[in-house]
């Protein structure tokens, strides 16, 4: 059997961006000299005269989009995401949310997954800060493709973008040419009738992997793939919840505020119904290796599973 293709997603935002800015000009990358790491260098090396290194100074890095926003350029401000929403959280609700400016954030390293830095570094909250700004759209594509597909959606997309991307090399679980990516619309990966799961990010694979281990039991298991947090596909998940009757959340996110957060509002003003949330239950990260940590919190497939199967 061939090993699964893998690829970080902030790889694959790099990569984007470099696509991007050779086709539009007014395509400008903004750093906090993050920019090995966050992979916008490739872009700086095809165009270092659009890439702006600010320096650790995420909050004026912030300001610096919004000038170039207003001027009709369309800057992609990027940093870790601890940075990006919570460093830099009054920048962006301020000069880019209330003017409603046309920058897009692309936030790297969110999540446990960004393992030896630690809990100062493992951002569990960027989705429920960015959720709260109004006119915020959020983006967490769940492999390559998908987030490739992001970028340039949020490029076409007029107003402020936060995309969310990760460390740790994921799958590629959407390299079909049935895929179709459109900003507000889930997809459903797998169809079922006794439990509905429904995932973003890195975790969506863990539930693929879930939804596997279910059906070997008997479970009916329905996957959808939200990677639009904000706006969410209400329609899709208030149809799947009123087909199977269960509902389980799956995120590298803590359970508060993010997509669980999220999928419980849209339910219980259309169609209450039992939801299972999975996802970072309240508490800080720590330092280790990313898979010994998504382990851990029982965000991988077997931990996802498990949980599952105890609830059900």
């Amino acid at each position: 059997m061939s090993e699964v293709k893998k690829i970080a997603t902030r790889e694959s935002y790099g990569n984007a961006l470099v696509e991007l800015g050779a086709e539009h000009e007014e395509v400008v990358v903004l750093d906090a000299d993050l920019a090995g790491a966050t992979k916008t260098g490739v872009f700086k090396k095809a165009f270092p005269v659009r890439h702006i290194d600010c320096g650790i100074a995420e909050g004026n890095m912030m300001g610096i989009a919004a000038g170039l926003a207003a001027t009709g350029k369309v800057p992609f401000a990027s940093t870790f995401a601890m940075f990006a929403a919570g460093r830099a959280f009054e920048q962006v609700r301020n000069s880019i949310g209330y003017p409603h400016l046309n920058v897009k954030i692309g936030a790297t390293h969110a999540g446990i997954s960004v393992g030896e830095d630690g809990a100062s570094h493992q951002c569990n909250e960027d989705l429920a800060l960015m959720r709260t700004i109004p006119g915020m759209v959020i983006i967490c594509p769940s492999d390559d493709v998908e987030a490739r597909a992001a970028v340039r959606a949020a490029y076409e997309y007029v107003g402020p973008v936060y995309l969310r991307f990760g460390r740790l090399a994921v799958p590629v679980i959407n390299d079909n040419p049935e895929y179709k990516f459109e900003i507000g619309k889930g997809v459903v990966l797998r169809e079922g009738s006794d439990v509905t799961i429904i995932a973003t990010g890195l975790c969506v694979n863990s539930a693929l992997e879930a939804a596997g281990k279910l059906a070997a039991e008997g479970v009916s298991t329905e996957v959808i793939n939200i990677h639009t947090i904000k706006p969410l596909d209400k329609e899709l998940v208030i149809a799947s919840a009123k087909k199977t009757g269960k509902v389980v959340t799956v995120e590298e996110h803590s359970i508060i505020g993010g997509l669980g957060g999220a999928v419980c509002e849209a339910l219980s003003e259309a169609a209450p119904t039992p939801v299972l949330r999975i996802g970072v239950k309240d508490t800080f990260g720590e330092s280790g290796p990313a898979a010994a940590l998504l382990k851990k919190y029982q965000l991988d497939g077997e931990g996802v599973y498990a949980q599952i199967e105890a609830w059900i």
